[in-house]
């Protein structure tokens, strides 16, 4: 460990996309391009004025804090003259109390200010956030199945907290830094304006210098931002993915990417504080520098008799309080940028546009008996080749139809396009003779249920999770439910049976168990249509019975889809359609199939042969 702690802190060649060296310098990057910084300060403003009337009271706060800070430093410069040269103790004695009264007044100002800013800031990242998370849920499907699930929860968390942070304290720095900017420079006018004049010679060096970082420091938070997010979708996928990491033995390869993710993170974040650091560093050497040439002149002209040793030490506080809020937004830029470049990116996912509305006529089906066609239906992801080509079948109610076929064939396509999760580029697909594209969404899943591979169950109780497939079911009928699906019988083996708490996605319970809570959830939404994705991941032989068995009973008098991993799991099925390239290559019963010596007659044997290999 020693020795590492030894090595020199080296960085890897920063890649931003867009961030390059050039020749001009030492360290010069492409021109940032614009990202809106004034469009997203503006968005958070109209935030931030639903809550104008604690805002003005903040403001005022402000003004007053602003005021006595201000005062201050005149009255012990008045006292320095006018009673400790004079020797006037009585009168100093009155002159402290009015300090101590301005100190006070100072400090209640400051944490009334400050208390208020916090409501203010809680309530506008809650508001935000709200949005935010609402609007997730009314984007379409394609818009996740697109992005990293950890960079969107990044942008619900990491971002909205650098929102937080900067509006409890930079809104209220940058407030008091400009008044207390304004009436310092009036005052210092008042008593000496050649002093000012000298001390306002540094603006020009902290302009040039805050611009310089400025263009050098954007891009490079916001890289940081989307590295995180980056990375925190990385941590996710593993941590949820650790027992396929294990079981492949793949524990070096995941620390190598995740290595690799955060070292470019390291980079980027090093680069964008360093930076950003500068500022602060630049301000206090120019002020350090203003003082001193503010003390020197000062002493001359007190020499000379223009000016009085009270307004020297009154006008070197005044310079050092003019340069104080300089030196509170240069410390404030750093989170200022991090905060516009997370919220901007909260912004750009509440501004994806939302599943297209149902029509105006849109219609609700009701007592759907689940006659399902397909008729000539394509689709393509984005503009791609067709991954479903004039496609033709149809389902009569309470059918039992197979989707079988090698991965990317578009099984899961066609259950996509069936639930409207994506909408077909051409064809028409119809239930019980209407066209889904004229029924309200919410309706038409409404009729539909869910078995899915991954059966993924949220964190609370057994009894919720089930419930989650119909809200206003009752204790009995969740129970019901339970027993329908062959779970009952491990749940009351549990600590505290239905009322178990279950961590997120079912953690602590096995894959087999987790699937018959998600059967018991379909039998509770009592579906007309069943859309069954068969499991892929090896089940216990005990376990595998009782899913089988409570299949057939959820299957029973309901149209039902499955798509097909194991061929000997549909035997049964009254139609087996084998896809290959989004088309229907073969089409019938299992017994057909296997007759016509074709595709699925391979596909089957080979499976069997593999069962027997693994049984042997």
């Amino acid at each position: 460990m020693l020795n590492e702690l030894k090595k020199p802190f080296q960085y890897k060649k920063i890649d931003l996309d867009k961030i390059e060296t050039k020749k001009a310098g030492a360290y010069s990057f492409q021109k940032p391009k614009a990202d809106n910084f004034w469009g997203t300060v503006k968005r958070i403003g109209r935030y931030l004025a639903e809550s104008k009337g604690l805002l003005t009271y903040v403001i005022l706060m402000i003004v007053l804090s602003s005021a006595m800070a201000l005062l201050g430093p005149f009255l012990v410069g008045v006292s320095i003259d006018n009673y400790i040269v004079e020797n006037d103790i009585g009168a100093l004695g009155y002159m402290l109390i009015a300090l101590a009264v301005v100190y006070v007044l100072h400090s209640l100002s400051v944490w009334q200010q400050h208390m208020w800013m916090i409501r203010i800031a809680q309530d506008t990242v809650f508001k935000m956030r709200t949005q935010l998370f609402r609007h997730l849920h009314k984007l379409p499907i394609p818009f996740f199945d697109k992005r990293q699930h950890g960079d969107l929860m990044s942008r619900v968390t990491n971002d909205m907290e650098n929102v937080s942070n900067t509006l409890n304290s930079s809104v209220i720095q940058i407030v008091s830094s400009v008044l207390t900017l304004v009436g310092t420079v009036a005052v210092m006018l008042w008593l000496s304006p050649l002093l000012t004049l000298i001390t306002m010679l540094i603006i020009p060096s902290m302009v040039f210098g805050m611009k310089w970082i400025t263009k050098r420091t954007s891009k490079l938070f916001k890289a940081q931002q989307k590295n995180l997010g980056e990375l925190n979708g990385y941590i996710q996928e593993t941590m949820s993915g650790q027992r396929i990491v294990k079981t492949f033995s793949q524990e070096e390869k995941v620390i190598a990417d995740f290595m690799e993710k955060n070292e470019k993170l390291r980079g980027t974040a090093f680069w964008a504080q360093t930076f950003s650091g500068f500022i602060p560093k630049l301000m206090n050497m120019l002020n350090n520098l203003s003082f001193a040439v503010i003390a020197f002149v000062g002493g001359i002209l007190a020499l000379n008799g223009m000016i009085s040793i009270g307004v020297i030490v009154i006008f070197a506080e005044y310079a050092r309080q003019f340069t104080r809020p300089l030196n509170d937004l240069a410390n404030q830029f750093n989170l200022l940028l991090s905060a516009v470049a997370g919220a901007e990116r909260v912004f750009n996912i509440i501004d994806e546009e939302e599943e297209a509305s149902d029509e105006a006529e849109a219609l609700e089906l009701a007592g759907v008996a689940g006659a399902v066609r397909f008729n000539h239906v394509s689709f393509s992801y984005e503009g791609n080749d067709d991954t479903i080509n004039d496609l033709s079948f149809k389902a009569a109610p309470g059918e039992t139809v197979a989707f079988v076929g090698p991965t990317g064939a578009g099984k899961t396509t066609l259950i996509n396009l069936l639930s409207r999760f994506y909408e077909a580029t051409d064809g028409e697909i119809t239930i019980d003779g209407q066209d889904i594209t004229t029924v309200k969404r919410e309706n038409l899943r409404q009729h539909m249920g869910f078995v899915l591979q991954d059966s993924f169950l949220f964190e609370g109780t057994i009894r919720e999770n089930i419930r989650y497939g119909r809200l206003d079911a009752t204790d009995e009928e969740v129970e019901r439910a339970a027993s329908l699906a062959n779970a009952r019988s491990f749940i009351e083996k549990m600590p505290d049976g239905f009322d178990t708490k279950l961590s997120v996605d079912g953690g602590g319970i096995s894959q087999g168990q987790r699937q018959l809570l998600a059967i018991a959830r379909a039998i509770l939404a009592d579906p007309s249509i069943l859309i069954l994705d068969e499991a892929t991941s090896s089940i216990d032989t005990v376990t595998e019975i009782k899913i089988q068995e409570a299949l057939q009973r959820l299957m029973e008098g309901r149209t039902s889809f499955v798509i097909a991993h194991r061929l000997n799991t549909i035997q049964n099925a009254d139609q087996i359609i084998v896809l290959d390239h989004g088309e229907i290559v073969e089409k019938g019963s299992h017994d057909d199939l296997l007759e016509e010596e074709g595709f699925y007659h391979g596909l089957y044997h080979s499976q069997l042969k593999q069962e027997m290999q693994t049984t042997s």
